[in-house]
């Protein structure tokens, strides 16, 4: 791999900060059973990285006008939120000591996530990291989601560094291609999706972990 100067780094959150994406999997499969839907957690293969209202517009387009995706949205926020406070929010593995590393390094971070800013805080600060970002930006803070690059030209403005200096990380292929549109530098860390073969070609790394992603960065320090 080659060698990259990078001066900032800009972190999705669910699935690449915590491991969120299956506990929503669950929660959309219980939802969609209390409302006499049978299970939905499989579409999150779809819409991983979209926000809100790409989300809305995906179960519209696939279940018709008539999804009624407010109260499914309600629902399975509820499963989801019972489900954190019985067991707890997990993170990914090399998270605290990656934030620990670019802390000690000087090099600015932010969040660029499609969950709402309030979402976003609540996980952040109960975790105890809030405090290591410059600056969350959230999806209800851009007009149009990932794979659009907005938020990501946000999230390096707000870092005041130029997107090609700037270290986007990513779990899903909408975030991926919205970090690259805004020109920035791409790693995936794989979660539920693990097949990188259509978004290879806008990769400039694929690491396992982020302790990987760590030594990844040490190395060209």
């Amino acid at each position: 791999m080659k060698k990259i100067k990078i001066k900032g780094v800009v972190f999705d959150m669910d699935g690449l900060m915590f491991d969120s994406e299956r506990i929503v999997q669950l929660s959309w499969d219980q939802a969609g059973e209390l409302m006499g839907l049978g299970r939905l957690g499989h579409n999150i293969y779809h819409t991983l990285g979209f926000n809100r209202e790409k989300r809305k517009e995906y179960f519209k387009e696939k279940y018709g006008e008539a999804f009624p995706f407010e109260k499914f949205q309600e629902l399975y926020r509820q499963c989801f939120q019972e489900y954190v406070k019985e067991n707890g929010l997990p993170v990914k593995e090399g998270l605290h000591e990656i934030l620990d590393f670019l802390w000690r390094e000087g090099i600015p971070m932010a969040v660029a996530t499609s969950s709402g800013q309030e979402h976003a805080e609540v996980n952040l600060k109960r975790e105890g990291i809030f405090q290591y970002f410059q600056a969350v930006i959230s999806g209800n803070m851009v007009s149009k989601g990932k794979p659009w690059p907005e938020i990501y030209e946000k999230a390096c403005r707000a870092l005041n560094l130029l997107p090609e200096q700037v270290l986007a990380l990513e779990d899903s292929y909408s975030g991926l291609r919205a970090a690259h549109a805004a020109g920035m530098i791409t790693v995936m860390v794989p979660d539920l999706l693990t097949d990188s073969s259509c978004v290879d070609e806008i990769l400039d790394g694929k690491m396992g972990s982020l302790l990987e992603v760590r030594d990844w960065i040490a190395s060209m320090r």
